[in-house]
């Protein structure tokens, strides 16, 4: 199951935000088994290396920088549909 942690500078709204974006995208790249939770970067920071991909604004993304062996996603529009679905589908390994 791939798992994707989905920060934002206080955890609260634009994570969810984020969350239901990324949900949305994996739909549409048909990925079936998935878990996205959402949390402040701050949060992610201690959490960050349970899961296969970390996202978040470019300019927070380097705050976790060795906290994880997935991959980190650093989005330059947070509410880009595309941007988000373009940045996964890049970030996935199918198979």
């Amino acid at each position: 199951m791939l798992k994707i942690l989905a920060a934002c500078g206080n955890g609260m709204g634009s994570s969810m935000v984020i969350k239901m974006k990324i949900e949305n995208a994996l739909k549409i790249l048909e990925i079936e088994e998935y878990r996205v939770d959402f949390c402040s970067v701050g949060e992610a920071k201690s959490v960050a290396n349970g899961y296969d991909i970390v996202v978040a604004s470019q300019h927070l993304i380097n705050e976790l920088e060795g906290r994880t062996t997935g991959k980190l996603v650093g989005l330059a529009n947070l509410m880009d549909d595309v941007e988000i679905r373009e940045k996964l589908e890049a970030n996935i390994s199918k198979g």
